[in-house]
């Protein structure tokens, strides 16, 4: 996608040209732009039209039926905040009463979207041209131009005090070199996103759910978000949005949990169930908070695996019925399952260096049950443990 390419989208040709791909697209890709050409589509258009069709088509999932009127770049879509965090923020902006926002880094512009639905009056700026065109097309496919004016501009020159809140996504990506996990060469760098609460206190940082928990700033909460089990991200609220030093949402479900993040879980025998909370949870430091809803306990004080003598519902964690616990050994384990005639297995693993791929293949399995397997530490030796569930 290029700013001509985008600019020939938006055109009745372009528009027709969208139309008559979504019609021919889904089979052979070969088949498909052969089609269009022969509808007097010429080859860039109907490549462009094209792409467009599948990534509004992959995004439906991520962003619900406005990606069907939004345009993408491939990076742009890899990026996007799902369409259920990002209302879900907006409205926690909205009820604590804020009215404009500076969006700092807004990508194809889901952020800025979901807060101006909200009501909110949004400034959205991103340094890479056609990714802010892009975004502004959005806008206006979404009837949204009176309240969210995006421009390219270097995030840093804009005048965040002008607004009542500040939402910052800094680029942690760079052409050819895949994620950049140190902080200092994001775009922008730590140093100006770190800074910026203390220019506008009403700030939300939108991380990677790796972020070091030692960059939260003082008196901020962070909170660790996943959708359906998959861990999307993490934000800093900070100032007054803060509610808790940290948080796991758990959407689209909408479970939470908040604590302090440095509580430890009590330590114990191995249980009958086995809890794997989810990787919010996890990522957050909430495993002792979460072990105290279902009055459980940590059989390895480095391990975040729970156990309780009876089962307790609770949406923070897949439960597991354990059946059998062994210490590791190939041999001994491969005979077990084969006498089961258990040949199918969920492996999970905390706290063990074995490859489940490379086990699955050691294990040579056979038969028609299925049962789960999880490779962990008890009172740090290496065990294997057999569940239901």
């Amino acid at each position: 996608m290029d700013l001509e390419l985008l600019a020939a989208l938006r055109t009745p040709r372009g528009t027709d040209a969208l139309t008559a791909a979504a019609e021919v697209s889904g089979g052979d890709p070969l088949a498909a732009a052969s089609a269009l050409r022969s509808r007097g589509v010429d080859a860039s258009l109907a490549a462009a039209a094209l792409t467009q069709t599948e990534l509004r088509r992959r995004a439906a999932g991520k962003l619900g039926a406005a990606a069907a009127t939004m345009f993408f770049t491939r990076p742009g879509f890899e990026q996007a905040t799902r369409a259920v965090v990002a209302d879900r923020r907006a409205a926690r902006l909205r009820a604590a009463g804020v009215t404009s926002m500076a969006d700092l880094g807004c990508g194809l512009g889901s952020d800025a979207l979901a807060a101006a639905r909200q009501g909110i009056r949004v400034y959205a700026v991103d340094a890479d041209p056609v990714t802010a065109a892009v975004a502004a097309a959005n806008v206006e496919a979404a009837g949204l131009t009176e309240l969210v004016t995006v421009e390219c501009a270097d995030a840093t020159t804009v005048e965040v005090e002008k607004y009542d809140a500040v939402f910052a996504d800094p680029a942690r990506r760079r052409a050819g070199r895949g994620r950049v996990m140190d902080p200092r060469s994001w775009s922008p760098s730590w140093d100006f996103i770190g800074a910026l609460p203390a220019r506008v206190p009403r700030t939300v940082l939108k991380l990677a759910p790796g972020i070091d928990h030692a960059l939260l700033p003082a008196g901020a909460e962070g909170e660790w978000v996943s959708v359906d089990g998959d861990l999307v991200e993490a934000a800093f609220w900070c100032g007054p949005l803060a509610e808790f030093p940290r948080r796991a949402s758990l959407l689209a479900s909408g479970a939470e949990l908040h604590g302090s993040g440095v509580e430890k879980a009590p330590v114990g025998e191995v249980g009958q169930f086995l809890y794997d909370p989810d990787p919010a949870v996890v990522r957050s430091h909430l495993v002792a908070e979460f072990a105290a809803t279902i009055g459980g306990r940590l059989a390895d004080p480095e391990i975040a695996y729970v156990y309780t003598d009876e089962p307790v519902p609770t949406p923070f964690a897949r439960q597991l019925e354990i059946t059998d616990v062994l210490p590791f050994s190939l041999k001994r384990l491969r005979t077990l399952l084969r006498d089961r005639g258990i040949g199918r297995l969920e492996i999970r693993k905390r706290g063990s260096a074995l490859e489940p791929e490379q086990l699955r293949r050691d294990l040579r399995l056979s038969g028609s049950a299925g049962a789960s397997l999880v490779l962990t530490r008890v009172a740090n030796a290496p065990v294997v443990m057999i569940c239901r569930g």
